[in-house]
């Protein structure tokens, strides 16, 4: 065994032993011992040991996930090594690929002409690129100059694509100067809103954007991470509505049936952040690595967790599983923390 996987070992029986003796809302299973996270029928437990790797691929920050068709799962990191590592469903390796990265951040996927394709996100080099499933760019995109907001790329760093139902899509300048960029399916760019908006349709880090085709309205959802909140426009910009997530930080927003999970970096403070389970009315009716949530009314009490299972969860991929997997930035160079959904 490695160094690296040694140690990742250790610190996750370390954090699942801590976190046995803790006052939140989690247990072990009764058959395994494995860390049992949440509330009432969404709860998930912890797999030690998914995805860990050799020093022949290592991870710096991990930031992102997706699932393919054909099940694979692939990360984006910022380790200019293997910038994307791939794994099958037991977390083993099946290819890596991508050297050129060094602001790896943002993934999404999407299907076009019945092609899976990425668009990734870098803040370094202050660009947004379509590639294949292999690695091979498409379509690169500077930062928008047209939209007269910034005075040079390096004011630009863009964090996010959201896809809108028409085949255009949305760009989120979470670590610039926080607008959200509209492009046409042509890819050409149309309109900006957000940013530093005085009229309460501001966006402060907007880290994480997604667009809802589950409502008929179709409305877009974007983390406004430094104001803890999310807030959802029409796909012309118009703000429509806000949800306070008081104490914490999200980072983005992924579907889970008519529920919604929103991770985030940390709580009131800490480092070790959680997931929030939303209902279809967005009422958060579960946190994972975290205290329950509590209500006054309609208003969310201040989240806050000093759990030590997380370290800054920053993306995470819900598989056709309902497994959860939680890519995370800044926690000493580990690979993504499995969960594995617990039957209700």
């Amino acid at each position: 065994m490695n160094f690296d996987r040694r140690e990742f070992l250790i610190s996750m029986s370390a954090a699942i032993a801590a976190l046995s003796t803790r006052g939140f809302a989690q247990s072990q299973d009764p058959s395994t011992g494995a860390l049992v996270v949440g509330q009432g029928n969404y709860q998930w437990k912890a797999v030690p040991g998914w995805g860990v790797l050799d020093a022949e691929t290592p991870v710096k920050d991990c930031h992102a996930m997706v699932q393919t068709k054909d099940g694979r799962i692939f990360l984006f990191t910022n380790h200019t090594k293997n910038n994307m590592v791939i794994y099958d469903r037991a977390g083993k390796l099946l290819g890596k690929w991508g050297t050129e990265y060094p602001g790896a951040h943002g993934m999404t996927l999407a299907v076009e002409n019945g092609e899976e394709v990425l668009y990734l996100t870098d803040h370094d080099r202050h660009q947004v690129y379509k590639t294949t499933l292999d690695g091979k760019v498409l379509r690169t995109w500077d930062y928008p100059e047209k939209s007269g907001k910034y005075k040079s790329a390096a004011e630009y760093k863009p964090t996010h694509v959201a896809l809108a139902p028409d085949g255009g899509f949305f760009v989120v300048d979470g670590y610039g100067k926080s607008w959200c960029h509209r492009y046409d399916k042509s890819g050409e760019w149309v309109k900006c809103f957000g940013g530093n908006d005085p009229n309460g349709a501001n966006l402060a880090c907007s880290h994480g954007a997604w667009v809802d085709t589950r409502d008929p309205k179709n409305l877009l959802w974007i983390t406004s991470r430094a104001e803890s909140k999310l807030k959802r426009y029409t796909l012309d910009g118009e703000l429509v509505d806000i949800l306070e997530l008081t104490g914490a930080e999200p980072n983005f927003i992924v579907p889970y049936g008519d529920h919604t999970v929103i991770p985030c970096l940390r709580s009131t403070g800490h480092k070790n952040g959680l997931l929030c389970v939303l209902d279809p009315s967005r009422k958060v009716i579960s946190n994972l690595a975290a205290a329950p949530p509590q209500y006054d009314g309609e208003k969310l009490a201040t989240i806050t967790s000093d759990s030590k299972l997380f370290t800054y969860p920053h993306g995470i991929l819900i598989d056709d599983q309902q497994s959860i997997y939680v890519a995370q930035w800044n926690s000493g160079k580990t690979y993504p923390i499995k969960l594995e959904r617990v039957k209700a």
